[in-house]
């Protein structure tokens, strides 16, 4: 039998026309429709109700908060799972916070592209059916210097097909060192098997020579395929040919070469000090054949493999029924033609690229932000924690020039009160999720890859978070 208080509860709880009739529920249904903040209305009258049966006093039956729980359990239901979120991280090409943050002009090409229609497959000068690849095609040739290209939808793709057309029930040779395996445990190997090519490995894990690629070129090789290490380094006693002179020996014997370049960059960083990675053009003009990389990586643009090379070649692979199972779509060409526009001049690149923007900023444009910063997030915690700004090191990310570390600053998070394990998992349950490093017993977070719009935003997500703890 239900105790007096229960009673009383069960009496002052609404009816669900009266919740529904509240304010906060109208505005709710005009927004979501009254279906669902119905039934939301429903079941929360029902969980209230059967917690005053179960002898739980303690329930609130206030019509005002009752209706902030239904607006509470609607916004829940229509908050996306694809979110945006702040990369505090340091690691610029992040691939689990979708690598490359897309270019304004990118990002206002997938907009105008969305909504509406557009000519991916028309010929506006003839009226008739065009190619989707013309759109990008020539000036990927002009930022490379190939003769033809082709794009698909990310790197992994363009060697399953490159490898598919051009050796298919054939060898290709690739040296130990180079077989690779990234993200999600997709292997260089295991990519050559799918494609139906025969694998034929050369040298040893450090060291290969021409004559190891020379060798084993037979009636049956088809292709030898280079696979640049951008997302490790073996060093010390090691030896790899030049490019240009791997291609000597391959055109000797009439074998052509695929440079499966990775990351892929038409930006030099090595004149800024950054890395040693080689320029897409570079590796064009050593005379490879057809050359494959990523759009979302040291490019800056939307995920893609973007493949370059002579023409007899792209011509074929084009052909292949594959490609039509692995094409782009046209927001893809959309954000990509609008990032490779940028690189007709560098400046352009430098500055209204994120990605070249990011991995070029010094620690003392960065200096200022990493002030302001802390100054928020010392204001938030108080005496609770102790906020100050520190020397750090960035990363590159995305499978690119690992060994590189770039100098930054970090703004760090220590308590004095609190759990900053649970700072760190409130941080990523906030309407605006913050992702940070967590060392030495604080919360870091980089500035380099926080966009100088972003900084008061995360103060309020900090804000939040923290007060979450309680």
């Amino acid at each position: 039998m239900l105790e007096k208080r229960g009673t009383e509860l069960l009496r002052s709880l609404p009816a669900v026309h009266r919740l529904l009739d509240h304010p906060v529920c109208r505005e709710l249904a005009e927004a979501h429709g009254h279906k669902l903040v119905s039934t939301a209305a429903g079941d929360m009258i029902g969980e209230v109700r059967a917690g005053i049966l179960q002898g739980d006093e303690t329930v609130e039956t206030n019509l005002d908060m009752l209706a902030d729980r239904v607006a509470e359990r609607v916004k829940k239901q229509f908050q996306m799972n694809y979110r945006a979120v702040v990369n505090a991280t340091g690691v610029v090409l992040h691939t689990n916070l979708g690598r490359a943050p897309l270019a304004d002009a990118a990002v206002d090409a997938i907009e105008r592209t969305a909504r509406g229609y557009t000519n991916v497959e028309l010929n506006l000068q003839t009226g008739e059916r065009g190619s989707r690849y013309s759109h990008v095609e020539e000036l990927i040739c002009e930022l490379t210097g190939a003769e033809a290209a082709l794009v698909v939808n990310n790197n992994a793709a363009a060697v399953l097909l490159v490898l598919t057309e051009m050796a298919k029930g054939k060898s290709v040779i690739i040296s130990r060192g180079q077989l690779v395996e990234i993200g999600g445990s997709f292997r260089v190997s295991e990519v050559m098997k799918a494609s139906g090519a025969n694998l034929v490995e050369v040298g040893t894990t450090n060291k290969t020579h021409e004559y190891d690629y020379e060798r084993a070129i037979d009636d049956d090789t088809a292709l030898i395929l280079r696979v640049h290490t951008s997302n490790f380094r073996v060093v010390g006693f090691t030896y790899q040919p030049e490019l240009s002179d791997l291609v000597a020996l391959a055109h000797a014997r009439n074998v052509p070469v695929y440079e499966d370049l990775g990351s892929g960059s038409l930006f030099d960083l090595r004149a800024h000090g950054i890395g040693d990675e080689p320029t897409v053009r570079e590796t064009v003009r050593a005379g490879v054949d057809i050359c494959s990389f990523s759009g979302d990586k040291l490019l800056g643009a939307t995920q893609a493999g973007i493949i370059v090379g002579k023409q007899e070649y792209i011509k074929r692979i084009k052909k292949n029924q594959l490609t039509r199972a692995l094409r782009v779509d046209k927001l893809t060409l959309a954000a990509l033609e609008a990032t490779l526009r940028l690189y007709l001049d560098e400046d352009l690149a430098k500055r209204d690229n994120p990605t070249l923007w990011m991995l070029l900023r010094t620690p003392d444009s960065m200096g200022p932000e990493a002030e302001r910063l802390q100054a928020g997030l010392a204001a938030v915690f108080g005496d609770a924690a102790d906020v100050q700004v520190e020397p750090g090191f960035s990363q590159v990310g995305g499978g690119s020039l690992p060994t590189e570390e770039l100098p930054t600053w970090h703004v760090t998070v220590r308590s004095r009160q609190f759990s900053l394990n649970a700072l760190e998992q409130s941080l990523r349950h906030v309407p605006l999720p913050v992702m940070t490093t967590m060392r030495k017993e604080a919360i870091h977070f980089d500035v380099r890859t926080i966009f100088p719009r972003e900084i008061p935003a995360v103060v309020e997500s900090v804000r939040d978070a923290f007060a979450r703890l309680g």
